[in-house]
């Protein structure tokens, strides 16, 4: 079955569209209600997680007291930013592309990730340049000095991605971890929002486009084409958005024993135009593949799905102040990847705006925190394996409510869902 997305359009117009989350839809099914092609128009789906590929293009004028011919090298909370590629010569302004996985000079665990989300949040920024002549000056700015600060996503929202585990002998620090990776299979990591990421809701890309409007980190943004590396096993999408227009709780850095990685978040409306779409909305976690990879050797040793990650888990930290103990050492504070424990005076508090629900801190003081993570069961090498999920760098929680939004936001007419310009070759 097939319907044109003008229709579609037509029937929000009308406030007459079945608008449904991705996580509604799977309820249903899951309940054992049928759902029929006729039954839902619109899914929102979403997911908030670690993304690499993510990079800032941001211009500004610097005050120096003088002008200086060209810019050669400028570091912003001491996270470098490349320059150019316009020179801007004598006009003591700015073209600066920064990483999304650049790590400070100053700081440790503090990246491009972290720096993204300061700007946004309008907070105060130190820049330094050395010029082509070798002067040096320094200016602080925010947001509401930068007339274009732009994010992009060179590979973003994959159709689903991963879980971890360390088969090795020895601990191995990766990006996949948020504290050294035990050896020996002993825990495990995952990322990937499951049933309800975003290209897992289309993945032929049939529903969603170049072109197609988006929420990037809660700011409206389009999707420009296919990510790096994307494959049709493994589809993934570039998009960009105006930062002034970013929600800073959808966004961050998340520290991981290889040092400060970028947090980005993605809401997308997947049209139901055909049956391609329809039969992908239907696939609950359960029967959504989830690679097992070794994390010391980077290639997969098996396969699960991803109701070991998230079916009967706790997609939130429970957190319960009363119990701490007042250790000498308090772990969780020592290695949230977030850094959203800390102490007022002897009473414990978690930042609920900066927590990520990866979970970590309940495995390091299951009295104070408390989360069920669930774990990978597969087979490898001849043995039933079950290994405890430790850390989750994808929330899940978060990516729910950011799907919710939209959804009303579809219905209420404050976001309008519109055509693909042309289609994406997955």
């Amino acid at each position: 079955m097939e319907r044109e997305v003008g229709h579609i359009l037509e029937k929000i117009n009308r406030k007459d569209a079945t608008v449904l989350t991705s996580q509604e839809l799977c309820d249903i099914i899951d309940s054992g209600d049928s759902v029929g092609f006729e039954d839902v128009d619109v899914v929102t789906a979403a997911t908030r997680a670690i993304m690499s590929g993510t990079y800032a293009v941001l211009s500004f004028p610097v005050g120096t007291g003088e002008k200086f011919t060209r810019a050669s090298a400028v570091t912003i909370n001491g996270v470098d930013a490349h320059v150019g590629p316009c020179p801007n010569e004598r006009l003591g302004i700015l073209d600066l592309m920064v990483f999304g996985t650049a790590h400070s000079h100053d700081r440790e665990n503090y990246g491009g990730g972290h720096l993204f989300r300061d700007i946004v949040e309008g907070n105060p920024v130190d820049v330094d340049v050395v010029t082509d002549e070798g002067k040096k000056y320094s200016d602080t700015v925010s947001i509401e000095d930068m007339p274009y600060a732009q994010l992009f996503a060179t590979r973003h929202a994959f159709k689903n991605y991963s879980a971890f585990v360390n088969f090795s002998p020895s601990p191995v620090s990766t990006i996949f971890h948020a504290t050294t990776f035990a050896p020996d299979a002993t825990e495990a990591t995952l990322s990937g929002c499951g049933q309800i990421n975003p290209v897992k809701n289309d993945p032929q890309l049939h529903g969603i486009g170049v072109g197609s409007r988006i929420l990037l980190n809660g700011a409206e943004g389009f999707i420009l084409g296919s990510g790096t590396r994307s494959s049709p096993e493994k589809p993934n999408l570039i998009a960009t958005a105006d930062m002034h227009s970013m929600v800073a709780d959808y966004m961050g850095g998340f520290a991981t024993s290889a040092g400060p990685e970028c947090i980005v978040s993605w809401a997308v409306a997947v049209p139901v135009v055909d049956d391609s779409v329809f039969d992908a909305i239907r696939q609950t976690d359960s029967e959504i593949p989830l690679p097992v990879m070794d994390a010391d050797r980077r290639m997969k040793v098996a396969m699960t799905s991803y109701a070991d990650a998230w079916k009967d888990v706790d997609i939130e930290v429970v957190f319960n102040p009363g119990k701490c103990r007042g250790c000498d050492v308090c772990e969780p504070m020592e290695k949230c990847p977030m850094e959203s424990i800390y102490f007022n005076g002897d009473k414990v508090v978690l930042n609920r705006h900066t927590c990520f629900n990866c979970g970590l801190c309940s495995t390091l003081c299951s009295d104070v925190f408390r989360a069920d993570l669930g774990s990978l069961k597969f087979d490898y090498e001849g043995n039933k394996m079950d290994v405890p999920i430790v850390v989750r760098q994808s929330d899940r929680k978060r990516a729910l409510i950011m799907a919710e939004k939209l959804r009303d936001s579809i219905k209420e007419g404050t976001f309008i869902l519109n055509g693909m310009v042309e289609r994406i070759s997955p």
